[in-house]
């Protein structure tokens, strides 16, 4: 029997009261085809089978065709309530329920019978839990290590804010890329991102390449939200300062008219400009499109972050010769 509509938890209520801010219409270069191919349903059927949440319906990415279709789905481990209520995202926000003891396994099992070469695993934000789920994303990298030995393993993770000692937990599990994502510009963070902190992010980001330098860092950016481009190059500067390797530039989305306005959609020249001002300094990867998110085509970039570090290697080896 459906529940009534009245009984039926909100999404995000704490934006019930936000007035209503429509999207403009898409342009042409960021629309998507529906998703239709068989795979792409084998994938979505595999997820309801492991009882597996993935970022990919929860944050609502125009990119869920293309990418289920190729059997590459990111993984959204503990749970699929946020205790944050970042403006720009459709996850939904509130209590969580208890962690899943079991989920590591099944995203063990996923990853094998999905036969990748590269996953992607993300979460919500968990303030609650005393580690912010530290162990079980170091439980989730143990459980692929074991079902999947070939497949590496990119985490994109909360900030851990307030919880000591968190990181190193998941560093010491040594995925192969740790993505932590900045967002957008320090001026937006009351508004866009009310529960982190700009400069906690990056000192994140720095922390990692301190306790294990061989980990290949990552961060994202969303354009389109009201930054403007001196801040944005001032983003590359802070994030190359902290030996960030890869950087992702995409479109902001506004998931509803409740959510942080859009500002603009950014052309695609533009975006081909910002992917020549951080190639400009020093990222061993740079993806900046519309449609660029986190882990899009993330199995075929991470080859390509690996073979720029082995020529940044032979070249720093040829000067130190010279």
């Amino acid at each position: 029997m459906t529940a009534p509509v009245e009984n039926i938890r909100p999404r995000h209520p704490e934006k019930a009261r936000n007035p209503d801010s429509p999207s403009p219409r898409k342009p042409s270069w960021i629309r998507v085809k529906a998703p239709t191919s068989p795979e792409y349903l084998k994938t979505r059927d595999l997820m309801r089978e492991l009882k597996l949440n993935t970022v990919c319906e929860e944050a609502a990415c125009p990119n869920i065709g293309e990418c289920w279709s190729q059997r590459h789905a990111t993984m959204m481990i503990l749970g699929s309530v946020c205790t944050r209520a970042c403006a720009f995202c459709n996850v939904a926000t509130g209590l969580p329920d208890r962690l899943d003891p079991h989920e590591p396994e099944r995203v063990g099992e996923a990853v094998g019978r999905l036969g990748l070469r590269h996953i992607v695993i993300t979460s919500v934000d968990r303030d609650d839990l005393d580690d912010g789920g530290a162990d079980h994303f170091a439980r989730v990298i143990r459980s692929i290590r074991a079902a999947a030995p070939g497949t590496t393993i990119e985490v994109l993770t909360p900030d851990f804010l307030r919880k000591d000692g968190a990181l190193e937990v998941v560093v010491e599990a040594r995925p192969d890329v740790f993505n932590h994502n900045l967002e957008t510009v320090p001026k937006l963070y009351p508004a866009v991102r009310p529960g982190a902190r700009y400069f906690h992010s990056l000192r994140l980001l720095d922390r990692v390449k301190a306790l294990d330098p061989t980990i290949f860092t990552k961060s994202g950016l969303m354009v389109g939200l009201g930054e403007e481009k001196q801040e944005v190059m001032q983003v590359m500067d802070d994030l190359r300062c902290a030996d960030v390797d890869f950087l992702t530039i995409g479109q902001y989305l506004q998931p509803t008219p409740k959510h942080h306005p859009l500002d603009r959609f950014i052309t695609p020249a533009e975006f081909e400009d910002y992917s020549s001002l951080a190639k400009a300094r020093g990222f061993l990867l740079v993806s900046a499109t519309p449609l660029t998110r986190s882990s899009y085509h993330a199995d075929r970039d991470f080859e390509l972050l690996r073979e720029a570090r082995t020529r940044a290697q032979e070249k720093a080896k040829e000067k130190s010769s010279v």
